[in-house]
């Protein structure tokens, strides 16, 4: 169980996962995620299920190693197993027939719009796609929403590959020109989210983001995930993750985000110190016993 089958780097700092988990491949729905953690020590963490095979009982994980637990899953390898894989969590996607759907995602945020964007076409929507990236390196997954969707954008901030600009300039060229957009779906950086948000607003455009807050156990007891929509308290592992983006307060959400940054650069840094051989430190080996005393408050 949990054994990883197949690894590919898809981009820079970014994975792909075939993972052998039957049950949790079986019942997967479109919007849904798992909570995993890679050893015994290690931190619970989200990630989104792209998509399954219940014939072959695996289930697609697809993950940017930025922080000290994504890098440890990356360094992992196929015949490894991961030490916890708890899902499908998270309510699915709801689905039916809207209409013309304009479905947006930023850098790694392509991942899990692949597997909503599939349904709502399934479901007979008509679909657009908005792909959008920081250069042509993290571009990912153009191909397989090509197959999806009627019309692709792909947009890069420096320019590299497609058009320059941000996924923002496409969507309100489309409100502008009147185009028919029944639904809005938007999943990347919060960020990116809002401002998708504040453009469909004053038009009214239904609107909805995939949120990933800071989550540890994926049930709704540690209450890590919580945020505030519509003026009432949410928790993003049961009641979402996906929202109604005109009711999300992104700037709590942002803070939220950033209260743990200290503590996540220290788990970084303490990660690189020993993933090196001591051999390759300049200065003969780590030092991170006395840095923890040096920074202890007296």
């Amino acid at each position: 169980m949990n054994e990883i089958v197949r690894k590919e780097q898809i981009a820079p700092q970014t994975w792909q996962l075939l993972v052998h988990a039957p049950e949790i491949a079986r019942r997967r729905k479109a919007g849904q995620f798992v909570v995993l953690r890679v050893h015994e020590k290690g931190e619970r963490f989200p990630l989104t299920l792209v998509s399954s095979d219940p014939e072959a009982g695996a289930i697609e994980l697809i993950f940017q190693a930025v922080g000290t637990s994504t890098r440890l899953l990356a360094a992992m390898q196929p015949g490894q197993q991961i030490l916890d894989l708890a899902g499908p969590l998270g309510r699915p996607t709801h689905i039916e027939q809207f209409g013309r759907c304009v479905v947006i995602g930023g850098g790694y945020g392509m991942a899990p719009v692949i597997p909503i964007a599939q349904a709502l076409r399934d479901a007979g929507n008509e679909l657009v796609g908005i792909n959008g990236a920081r250069s042509a390196d993290n571009v990912i997954l153009e191909d397989r929403l090509r197959a999806i969707c009627r019309e692709v954008t792909v947009c890069t901030d420096d320019g590299t590959y497609g058009r320059k600009g941000f996924v923002t300039t496409v969507l309100q060229e489309m409100i502008e020109a009147g185009e028919r957009i029944d639904l809005v779906l938007a999943i990347g950086p919060t960020p990116m989210m809002r401002a998708v948000a504040n453009l469909t607003r004053p038009h009214g455009i239904s609107t909805v983001v995939s949120l990933n807050p800071i989550m540890v156990d994926g049930t709704g007891m540690c209450g890590g995930c919580r945020v505030e929509v519509g003026g009432e308290t949410k928790f993003a592992c049961i009641d979402g993750p996906e929202f109604d983006a005109h009711q999300v307060d992104f700037d709590l959400l942002m803070r939220r985000q950033r209260m743990y940054d200290g503590l996540e650069s220290d788990a970084t840094r303490m990660y690189e110190a020993h993933s090196t051989p001591l051999s390759e430190h300049p200065d003969g080996g780590c030092r991170c016993d006395e840095e923890a005393a040096r920074d202890k408050p007296e």
